[in-house]
């Protein structure tokens, strides 16, 4: 180059510094690193460096980039990436998509290296873009690697159009696509919005993932569509649509007080989870869980321990014809199928006890005594799961809304030490809190009510109802539980209460459980390392049994 040549690129250069914008870095750079013939060094894929470019380097390839990519001169900015082919196609679908009549970008700064991609340097900024419906601003990133011959190259992928967009997916702007709009889950009340509480998040979502299409005014915005054109997700609104919000049961009181009974210092931060339901109908009030084990609430499925008995002495009362004052004798300790089983600290022996006292106290020898005797006939040991099923609804639920629960399980074909663990909820026996809720309302409502969380899902029945004759006689052993047993010390003083509560091992430490009914809904908790149930659980049970 002569040096008239080079006084005039100096002179050039140095207007555009004067004038900026990102299209005068992109001439800017394109003239410093050719050589005097022209031609520079082209990046090279297949000899990646592991080494990432300077960050004055990434910076200068993103602002050529960018500049070509702010002025439509897609095919340059396209060269400007390690897969012009890609790239030069996704730029149009970019600019096509959104209806884009106008881009630029800003605050243009390297920021270290790439912690996605390996050997590449992080280039920052901001995009402001004018699109059908109005504008659209947000923040992106790109990778800058370099070749061995150090030329550097924008490493393409969707995510450079927008953070996170994948390569099968596309944007586009105006309307709203069905799917791409965030539809309102909402409390019973038909207002309070439930992705409010941290519990219902994900059932929310889901929820609304799975929810027909509503009728009512799109929105308008940004979206991301798959290959298909069906919404994906919304990454921009303008203007808000009105779309009729998914009401379920939920009560918004009380889900507010779930949220705080499983955070209650007195589990010191264990895992918990609670359901409260309206026993007459078997709507879910409340659904609330801690810990990082996923919804525990309607899939911690878990050893009941002794919430089991509720069943266990249906099934006594509707298959061997026993009474609440029928003998339960409870002794310190009874072998069955060769298995030592024991009662709970503090458990005395009570030779002459009944069932209604064995209940109040908790006494397991005295359920697997009855249990087996009356309930295991020539090795069937089935009489508990059939209770379980027939009358109190167990099987494969569908709350609602493609939300999806842990199946209890009772097995029928229980064989060994099982057929006595059993009858105090332990051995092969698993439950959830969502199902123990439904047993404290099967037996306050005289009747199984399925659970559910949109008021129009479809509701299973239970093969028979309960009887009058049993059910009174648990709601008479929960209440004696409730005052003077194994809950008073949570529950004694609140009216009306039924409860039963449950203390299971697991492995190296013991769950607490509780399960309890009042006259207008049905609750359980659990407490995963709960040393008792009424000292963990029974703190949640509480607050929920108190908040109205």
């Amino acid at each position: 180059m002569n040096r008239a040549a080079k006084t005039v690129v100096a002179s050039a250069v140095t207007a555009l510094l004067v004038t900026g914008g990102v299209g005068a870095y992109n001439i800017l750079y394109k003239l410093t690193s050719v050589g005097d013939d022209g031609t520079g060094p082209a990046f090279d894929p297949a000899a990646v460096s592991k080494t990432p470019p300077s960050g004055d380097e990434a910076e200068k390839r993103a602002k050529a980039f960018l500049g070509g990519w702010s002025q439509q001169h897609l095919a340059a900015a396209a060269g400007d990436t390690d897969d012009s082919t890609s790239a030069v196609l996704a730029l149009k679908d970019y600019a096509s998509g959104l209806h884009l009549k106008k881009l630029s970008f800003t605050h243009i700064r390297s920021s270290g290296p790439s912690t996605v991609t390996e050997g590449a340097a992080k280039v920052d900024f901001d995009v402001t873009a004018q699109v059908d419906g109005g504008t659209w601003n947000y923040a992106s990133a790109i990778a800058v690697r370099q070749s061995s011959n150090s030329a550097t190259a924008v490493h393409w992928n969707n995510s450079v159009l927008y953070p996170g967009l994948q390569n099968d997916q596309s944007l586009t702007a105006g309307q709203l696509p069905p799917g791409a709009g965030d539809a309102t889950v909402v409390a019973n009340d038909g207002k309070t919005d439930l992705s409010a509480y941290p519990s219902l998040q994900d059932i929310v979502a889901t929820i609304r993932e799975n929810a027909p299409a509503r009728r009512g005014t799109p929105g308008t915005g940004v979206a991301v569509v798959d290959r298909g054109g069906a919404g994906v997700s919304t990454a921009e609104v303008f203007h808000k649509g009105e779309t009729p919000p998914i009401k379920t049961t939920i009560d918004a009181h009380l889900q507010q007080t779930a949220e705080r009974a499983v955070k209650d210092a007195h589990l010191q931060n264990k895992p918990a989870g609670a359901v409260a339901l309206d026993w007459k109908t078997g709507h879910i009030l409340a659904l609330a869980h801690t810990g990082d084990d996923g919804d525990i609430a309607i899939n911690g499925i878990k050893s009941p321990g002794s919430t089991m008995k509720i069943i266990t002495s249906a099934a006594l009362f509707d298959q061997a014809g026993l009474t609440t004052k029928s003998p339960a004798p409870c002794t310190d300790s009874l072998v069955a199928n060769s298995q030592t089983f024991h009662n709970d600290k503090g458990v005395k022996p009570a030779p002459g006890a009944t069932i209604t006292q064995a209940f109040t106290v908790s006494c397991n020898t005295s359920f697997i005594k009855d249990g087996f005797h009356y309930l295991v006939h020539d090795s069937d040991a089935s009489a508990l799961s059939k209770e379980a099923t027939d009358v109190f609804g167990m099987g494969s639920w569908s709350i609602g809304g493609g939300v999806a629960t842990t199946d209890p399980s009772i097995p029928a074909d229980v064989q060994g030490s099982d057929q006595a663990a059993q009858f105090i909820g332990q051995g092969k026996v698993t439950a959830t809190p969502l199902f123990m809720a439904s047993v404290a309302a099967t037996v306050r409502n005289t009747g199984f009510e399925q659970p559910i969380i949109l008021p129009a899902q479809q509701q299973t029945t239970a093969p028979e109802r309960i009887s009058a004759r049993t059910a009174g006689y648990l709601q008479t052993m929960m209440r004696s539980v409730a005052t003077g047993g194994t809950a008073a010390p949570r529950l004694h003083d609140l009216p009306g209460v039924g409860a039963k509560t449950g203390t299971a091992e697991e492995g190296d430490h013991t769950n607490g459980w509780l399960t309890a009914y009042n006259s207008h809904i049905a609750v359980a908790a659990l407490v995963e390392g709960g040393a008792s149930g009424v000292d963990s659980a029974g703190y949640v049970v509480r607050q929920l049994l108190t908040a109205r």
